[in-house]
């Protein structure tokens, strides 16, 4: 008795919907969680080798704050927005339904669907711009990374180390007046074995990665979104066939009853 009631609950689980979620919650989670320590990292290589003046970075300290605050804000929308939309797949899978006859589709809830539909369809879009924005400091930091290893590397013709420079002023992260605004030679080798790069560059990778998993988890959460939709406007047309359907055999059944009135009458 038990074993077919957990099957048919187990029926009752939107897997595509779980699975959409969790991908999105881990993609968010590594996107904000390494995105924020990499910015704090970032900040601190930036005021140790390249700026030392503190009013020469001191918009860009303020934009890091700024995005942090707004990771921040990320990660407690899409925890939010994930559950909604889990709990959304849970009441539109069809499993669902068959648990709850009575269960009848509203132009409510098709509306609320939609919504749903054209909501995912923003993020999707506005996640693809960010999946963009992090692959930037992904490159600057390959960049100086790269740098470092041809430095390094015993087959290069390098004639002079200390010509070897990277200035991250032409980036425009810090102003042309931030001195020294560059690191050549050892100083560039020795930033490039901080624990603060290291760090960094491997956080904005898998920050990137998060990224990259939030969209395909978006675009998931967009076809399920789709197919729910399309399944409750197909089940509110069959809802109505069966009303009309229904009313049609009552009064097929009120006409033969008094058919079958007037005949015992003349009898």
């Amino acid at each position: 008795m038990t074993k077919p009631c957990c099957i048919k609950c187990l029926g009752g689980v939107p897997y595509a919907s779980l699975v959409a979620t969790i991908l999105c919650f881990s993609g968010v989670a590594l996107f904000c969680g390494c995105g924020h320590v990499a910015l704090t990292g970032t900040v601190t290589i930036l005021e140790n080798h390249f700026s030392k003046i503190a009013t020469d970075h001191a918009m860009l300290t303020d934009v890091v704050q700024l995005m942090q605050y707004v990771i921040y804000g990320i990660a407690s929308f899409f925890f939010l927005y994930g559950i909604i939309l889990l709990a959304e797949g849970f009441y539109t899978t069809s499993a669902v339904k068959e648990l709850h006859s009575e269960f009848k589709t509203t132009v409510c809830g098709r509306c609320i669907s939609g919504m749903f539909v054209f909501l995912t369809y923003i993020l999707g879009v506005a996640w693809l711009g960010v999946f963009g924005f992090s692959a930037v400091p992904v490159f600057l930091f390959y960049n100086m990374w790269s740098t470092c290893a041809a430095m390094r590397s015993p087959v290069a013709n390098v004639t002079s180390v200390d010509s070897i420079c990277v200035d991250v002023r032409q980036y425009g992260i810090i102003p042309w007046h931030a001195t020294p605004g560059k690191a050549c030679g050892s100083t560039l080798d020795d930033i490039c074995n901080t624990s603060e790069f290291y760090l960094s560059y491997h956080l904005y990778i898998v920050a990137c990665a998060g990224a990259g998993a939030t969209v395909i988890a978006l675009i998931h959460f967009l076809m399920i979104l789709s197919a729910n939709w399309a399944y409750l406007k197909d089940a509110s047309h069959m809802h109505a066939y069966q009303d009309i359907k229904s009313k049609e055999e009552q009064e097929l059944q009120d006409i033969q009853s008094r058919s079958k009135e007037c005949l015992n009458s003349y009898s």
